[in-house]
């Protein structure tokens, strides 16, 4: 029986990410509302009973590998260039949100004041998973977006490990006869936690650098490794195994010479498997006693959360610096709790009941009450209020290409020569450092991972255009973003004019595949370059019509169209079309053709920038 429960919530897990990925909300949403309908709701899910002794050890595991995975996307040379806003938000920002909390869960719900620090503790941590998609629909501008996006980053693995420092200095309190014990065994934990998180560490580099370790074992072996490390700390010294994993992942987020890109993307994976599990065991643990137990108080409290603590957080924060005051609004508006507060919290709470503390019980029902509130409030008002205040994005405008290689960086340069933004994206590291040597921003790495999420401008992307020889990089990027950004608006580029059609591939990606039109493919437009082909532009115009530039540039491969008039709006980019197969609408009189010129002809430079009424071919 116990399988059926099971299979049933991976089902149920799969299903709730499903619908937010189809709502584009936050998953959180569908995941909580899953949990709370199959159990406060009807009782068909006991946590408790399915897993009996195995639960907090369940629990506790799970929250270890999503702290841990948060941690490794923690560089130490990422967050000296993330601003002085970001700095404040996870240090003093973060300090102070938790006093304020604290301070009034202990006079306004009058929770025992341990239960009332950790709980300001916990609910400091804002997180990736949550603030993403939020602002993939809202568009901020680039200041706002930057910022909660990085807080989000830095502060889930800080956050967490300031809630685990608090959570043992609370419950060392009281159990020595002196201070001076409590202190010591505050250490203790310190201690044993930091060592055993740097020894893990430094293992784990070890074994990878001198390959003692395979790389078909590396995912596997780290995640043991985790594991261990944590079951090790937290039997040497209570609850420090958590400080211990995110110490860990720190240790090898910021070793410059480690491959661990792959180990990455497997935690990411496994962290969402864990997150939709995790969320709807611990959502059904609720009973409706303990959500009727809250009384009026909570609004006040949950007040104090949205109007008083946040905007407090942000004012220290960014004193002194030149952010807008509608910026500052909008980022005193948005600060969503998700899965990491719920988690961290629901472990402490299950150990402080275990200890007897008074009140621990209503630790867990008021963190799902500040997620709620929060999660739902601000996805509803956050793009209104973006556009009363004037700080959303009036249109994306970025091009986003997958691929770095010489084709896709030839075509980015071309573009970005014509003030059209562009961003590219490759999993190949020598790809990605000569797009940066040109000048080209370049993601490395998997474009469709919850680690891109947090890197990729996404909210600024007005298309996207699979450009790699790689088919199944193309098809899965096809696949991806045409949920994200609409099917007309993502492209891609075929391997070959005579590559037979796959029958593995989707229909979507088939589709898709009319980049440059028919004579259009990587291999021709590769084999261009190689012969000194170079990216050029020219001007339609009266007199040097649409036919006239064909006959003159027949083995040219026109690639896009330019039209430099503008939108209603001043901000509004250049509109931009590329040329696809069966093209119903030619380029007209004003507008440019952005063109893959062969090495011998030179018609499509315009050093007039378009006044001259015909280009003339130059001759050998």
């Amino acid at each position: 029986m116990s399988a059926i429960y099971i299979a049933g919530i991976a089902l149920c897990s799969v299903l709730a990410q499903w619908i937010a990925w189809g709502f584009r909300v936050p998953a959180i949403l569908f995941l909580l509302l899953t949990g709370l309908l199959l159990g406060p709701a009807t009782g068909l899910l006991d946590p408790d009973a399915l897993l009996g002794d195995l639960l907090f050890p369940v629990v506790s595991l799970s929250v270890a590998v999503i702290l841990f995975e948060g941690s490794l996307t923690l560089h130490f040379r990422e967050l000296k260039g993330i601003g002085k806003v970001v700095r404040n938000l996870c240090s003093i920002g973060m300090i102070t949100t938790c006093i304020v909390l604290s301070l009034s869960a202990y006079w306004i719900l009058e929770l025992n004041w341990r239960v009332a620090a950790v709980l300001g503790a916990v609910l400091v941590v804002t997180g990736p998973t949550v603030i993403a998609p939020l602002l993939n629909s809202m568009r901020p501008t680039q200041d706002i977006d930057r910022i909660l996006r990085w807080e989000g980053i830095v502060i889930d693995p800080i956050g967490a490990l300031f809630a685990v420092l608090v959570f043992e200095a609370v419950m060392l309190v009281g159990q020595g006869e002196v201070f001076i014990h409590t202190v010591i065994a505050l250490f203790k934990t310190l201690g044993v936690g930091l060592s055993i998180g740097v020894v893990a560490g430094w293992l784990t580099t070890l074994l990878i650098r001198r390959e003692w370790l395979p790389f078909e074992l590396h995912k596997f072996g780290i995640l043991a490794l985790v594991l261990i490390s944590f079951t090790v700390s937290n039997h040497l010294s209570h609850e420090s195994g958590l400080l211990a994993v995110t110490v860990f992942g720190i240790w090898l987020a910021n070793q410059d010479d480690l491959e661990i890109d792959s180990v990455l993307e497997f935690k990411e994976d496994l962290s969402m498997i864990l997150i939709s599990t995790l969320f709807i065991l611990l959502a059904a643990r609720l009973e409706l006693a303990d959500l009727m137990m809250l009384d009026a108080d909570v609004f006040i409290f949950l007040a104090i959360v949205l109007f008083i603590a946040r905007p407090l957080c942000i004012a220290i924060s960014t004193f002194g610096t030149e952010l807008p005051i509608k910026s500052r609004l909008v980022l005193a508006w948005i600060a969503p709790r998700g899965i990491v507060a719920a988690a961290v919290g629901s472990v402490f709470a299950i150990s402080m009941m275990e200890a007897g503390v008074a009140d621990a019980e209503k630790m867990v029902p008021l963190i799902f009450t500040v997620i709620i509130i929060t999660v739902v409030l601000q996805s509803l008002t956050a793009i209104p209020i973006a556009k009363l205040l004037g700080v959303r994005q009036p249109s994306p405008n970025t091009i986003l290409i997958i691929g770095a290689n010489h084709v896709a960086r030839a075509i980015a340069c071309g573009l970005k020569e014509q003030n059209i933004p562009v961003h590219l994206s490759d999993p190949a590291w020598e790809n990605c450092r000569m797009a940066r040597m040109d000048g080209l921003p370049c993601y490395y790495g998997n474009p469709q991972s919850e680690h891109a999420e947090r890197y990729l401008p996404l909210t600024t992307l007005r298309s996207v255009m699979a450009l790699s020889p790689n088919r199944h990089h193309n098809a899965l990027g096809v696949q991806y973003f045409s949920h994200l950004l609409n099917e007309k608006n993502v492209f891609s580029l075929r391997s070959s004019t005579s590559h037979a059609k796959a029958n593995k591939d989707s229909a979507t990606f088939l589709s898709r595949q009319i980049l440059f039109g028919d004579s259009g493919s990587y291999a021709r437009l590769s084999s261009l370059i190689a012969k000194g082909g170079k990216v050029s532009v020219t001007r339609i115009s009266e007199e040097f019509n649409w036919g006239r530039y064909q006959e003159m540039n027949s083995d040219a491969i026109p690639l896009f169209i330019l039209n430099g008039d503008k939108d209603n709006d001043d901000d509004s980019p250049i509109k931009l079309r590329p040329f696809t197969i069966n093209m119903e609408k030619p380029p007209q009189e004003g507008e440019r053709v952005v063109a893959m010129l062969p090495p011998k002809m030179s018609v499509l430079k315009d050093p007039n920038n378009g006044k001259n009424k015909e280009p003339k071919e130059i001759k050998e």
